[in-house]
């Protein structure tokens, strides 16, 4: 495991390191998950499911899309009852 140090800034910012962030893909907008185990805190790059199934990002879009649109369906139906 690699070892960083960093900064806590006005409001708990934390910076998480160029390298770390390219290493993890993590952008602007991405969605870390925080957990406090006992005088620890762990930060995870939570997983999408394009992450989790490996779709190349084209396919995993249009995926998503059908699976909005069905469960769109799913509601309507459920609505109509």
């Amino acid at each position: 495991m690699d070892f960083m140090e960093v900064k806590v800034h006005k409001k708990g910012i934390v910076v998480i390191p160029a390298e770390v962030r390219r290493k993890l893909n993590i952008k602007e907008g991405s969605v870390v998950e925080l957990e406090v185990e006992g005088d620890k805190i762990i930060l995870k790059r939570k997983m999408t499911l394009l992450d989790a199934f490996g779709i190349d990002k084209d396919m995993g879009n249009s995926a998503v899309k059908e699976l909005e649109r069905l469960r769109k369906e799913e509601v309507e139906k459920e609505n109509s009852i």
